[in-house]
């Protein structure tokens, strides 16, 4: 062999063994992700010991039950989350214009009745928290905006009547109605949300505006809504609750289109006043 050759050859050869990538280790590949118990026991309660195994500790992304098992429980906690803030702009819009024009208060009687029944409904029946705790917080929030509603139409009488009444309902439907009836009521809700819904739709359409109507709470809620279909549809096995979620997920994308078109818009009533003027 020629020196120089030779040379190159045992100047290269130390070189590629530095540079070369090491044989793959399989009992690297094979460790397992073990997570300090803090952020473990946290994990597991959320999405169970099976998908925590697969998912965290194997890394297995090929396991599609398990992640869309994780991906609902995300949602699902997601939405009680928002769902205890989602009405809070619309109370601040109401008490910072001092008005409740635009707002349909049959919507907000029929959908607060809708969300106790959905509440007492999902505890008795012992679902998960995250597949309707937004009910709670909904339930509250929209009790605070129907007694908004009536106190800025100077109905003040009527307004402690509503909040002790919506308080006595929903402990009747909690504590005291049997079960089978529970169903039925539960069957109910998706009329009653149906009817909730439509005055302000129309309210809307009428007014060709959408008055003190909160842009944030419609996109929130549509949102929420979606979500919640695929949340029902992968953990519960109930097809009222997957209707009746179906069903206000297509009448918030109804109003969450008027709140589109009607953007910044006022209301035909106020129009016509100054032109009168």
């Amino acid at each position: 062999m020629p020196f120089g050759l030779s040379t190159l050859l045992f100047i290269v050869w130390p070189v590629t063994l530095v540079v070369a990538p090491p044989v793959p280790d399989n009992e690297f590949f094979n460790r397992k992700m073990l997570l300090p118990a803090p952020l473990k026991e946290p994990i597991v309660a959320l999405i169970g010991d099976k998908c925590y195994i697969s998912l965290v500790e194997d890394f297995d992304l090929t396991d599609v039950p398990c992640i869309k098992y994780a991906l609902s429980k995300g949602l699902g906690f997601g939405i009680v989350i928002g769902g205890s803030i989602v009405k809070i702009p619309q109370i601040l819009t109401i008490v910072n214009a001092g008005s409740a024009r635009g707002l349909s208060l049959a919507s907000y009687i029929l959908e607060t009745l809708s969300c106790c029944i959905t509440f007492a409904y999902n505890w008795r029946q012992n679902n998960p928290f995250s597949t309707y705790g937004e009910t709670c917080f909904l339930t509250v929030q929209n009790i605070i905006i129907t007694m908004l509603i009536l106190f800025y139409a100077q109905r003040h009488s009527e307004t402690m009547v509503t909040m002790v009444g919506y308080i006595a309902v929903l402990y009747v439907l909690t504590y005291i109605v049997p079960s089978w009836v529970m169903s039925s009521l539960y069957g109910a809700t998706i009329p009653i949300g149906l009817a909730s819904k439509l005055p302000q739709i129309y309210t809307n359409f009428a007014n060709k505006s959408t008055g003190q109507l909160s842009v944030f709470a419609v996109v929130t809620y549509f949102a929420g809504t979606a979500a919640r279909v695929f949340t029902t549809m992968t953990e519960l096995d109930d097809p009222l609750m997957l209707y009746g979620n179906m069903l206000a997920c297509v009448l918030n994308g109804i109003l969450l289109i008027q709140v589109l078109l009607y953007w910044g818009l006022n209301p035909i009533s106020d129009i016509n006043e100054k032109d009168w003027a």
